[in-house]
């Protein structure tokens, strides 16, 4: 028994199920989905939150929202890639495999869509301030009203950003963003809820999109594999989403590193020759000799190499084909690329996390990130819990009124919170730190 593509690929739009439009589009279901996120105000945030390196001053690196153009931008291709190969594979099929291209590349341009402010580092700081913090105090208020506790201390973007897409804030139109059911499923990485994180802050969706999910992954044919607590396998274009977000982040990592001179050229080239067999190379340092510039150089060996991996990826995934839509595959499909390419990958983990990852850069922000958001959920979850205090009130009436800080649990209660923080970027945050701790006052 397999998950049908005929299924997995439909268009059916999240919240509007008993909508029909007569309105006839010249774009795709899938396409509208992108263009959606495109003009989106979340998405635009993106651009003022910090993707591993402090947002840019005299050299540009990336944030979100260039890591999450140039995912989606890989994902198009590996979809495009795949989508040929089954039609090729499926002639007579109804499923649109032409789309799936589109459809990963909407999925990947909102796979980050629910991180906070400070990159990683404000997840854990959220995740933190719940469970060693002024937060651990909430925890029994919460529980007595049966809610999941283990959201807010395995905090997590990825069950955020399906939150932000799904959830009907007040005054907004009933199913979020009214994605497709293919799209909101493509994104979901860890598909289970966060009862099965394992204390590891991977889980798919928060208690309140739960039932939500399950009626979506329902409807697609998705195989669940245990109901209490819930835990579904992946849609198989998951595994294309997640094969574009490591091609790029692990490979821009460096690049910027570089940029940054935190690896000289020599190393950064000898990290990514390692991915090229010998012919390869060869001709790989031809190419480069044509210029002397060396971010141009470094900058044509990362061109190449995501093609390399494009095609890898893509040849893995057809590959299993079956395993993946019967639920059976395991892992990533980078973990399953040739030998070559997966040991060098590999060698670039391990130099990142070594030598990029924790820099006096890359640490200074983590350093920030806690001290700024955990100040701030202390002092709004403060005044939730006591509204009726005069400086709760004036905190509580900053937060636009989309946000339920008056809902009636404490479990929704605190969400809200965490919608209008996780919102923020770095500078606004930063800014709201400022003039809350009296260190700036609000200028006319």
């Amino acid at each position: 028994m397999k998950m049908s593509w005929e299924r997995l690929l439909s268009a059916q739009r999240f919240g509007m199920e008993d909508y029909r439009s007569a309105t006839r589009h010249q774009r795709t279901e899938y396409q509208r989905d992108y263009d959606r996120l495109i003009f989106s105000s979340p998405f635009r945030r993106l651009q003022n939150k910090t993707q591993v390196f402090p947002l840019p001053g005299s050299v540009f690196v990336h944030n979100r929202l260039t890591h999450s153009l140039e995912v989606s931008s890989v994902g198009r291709s590996l979809g495009e890639n795949v989508g040929r190969a089954l039609r090729e594979r499926n002639p007579a099929s109804l499923a649109h495999f032409e789309e799936i291209g589109s459809v990963v590349s909407a999925a990947c341009l909102a796979h980050d869509l629910g991180n906070p402010p400070f990159g990683h580092s404000g997840e854990k700081a959220i995740s933190s301030f719940f469970s060693e913090g002024e937060g651990a105090s909430l925890r029994p208020l919460v529980e007595n009203e049966e809610d999941r506790w283990s959201d807010f201390i395995y905090f997590e973007g990825n069950a955020n950003a399906i939150r932000l897409l799904m959830h009907q804030f007040r005054g907004r139109r009933k199913g979020g963003f009214a994605m497709t059911y293919a799209t909101l499923a493509s994104i979901v990485k860890y598909p289970y809820s966060s009862e099965l994180s394992g204390g590891k802050n991977k889980f798919g969706f928060f208690a309140s999109e739960e039932n939500d999910y399950r009626a979506i992954a329902d409807a697609l044919g998705i195989f669940k594999k245990k109901n209490m607590p819930l835990h579904y396998a992946r849609h198989p274009l998951v595994y294309l989403v997640e094969a574009a977000d490591d091609i790029c982040y692990q490979v821009m990592d460096i690049e910027d590193a570089h940029k940054l001179r935190l690896v000289t050229t020599e190393k950064s080239k000898e990290l990514f020759l390692g991915f090229f067999n010998e012919d390869r190379q060869k001709r790989a340092i031809k190419n480069m000799s044509l210029v002397n510039d060396p971010n141009e150089q470094i900058s044509y060996l990362r061109s190449s190499l995501i093609g390399l991996l494009v095609e890898e990826c893509s040849l893995v995934f057809l590959e299993n084909e079956e395993d993946i839509l019967s639920g059976t595959f395991h892992g990533s499909l980078m973990h399953q690329v040739s030998r070559r390419v997966r040991e060098a990958y590999e060698n670039c983990t391990r130099f990142a996390v070594d030598r990029i990852y924790r820099s006096d850069e890359v640490l200074e922000i983590e350093l920030s990130g806690y001290r700024i958001i955990g100040h701030l959920l202390e002092v709004f979850t403060h005044a939730i819990l006591n509204p009726e205090h005069a400086y709760s009130r004036l905190l509580l009436d900053r937060i636009p009124e989309q946000y339920e800080t008056d809902a009636r649990t404490l479990y929704q209660r605190v969400q809200s919170i965490l919608d209008y923080i996780s919102g923020m970027t770095d500078v606004y945050a930063l800014d709201l730190y400022r003039k809350l701790t009296g260190m700036r006052l609000p200028s006319g």
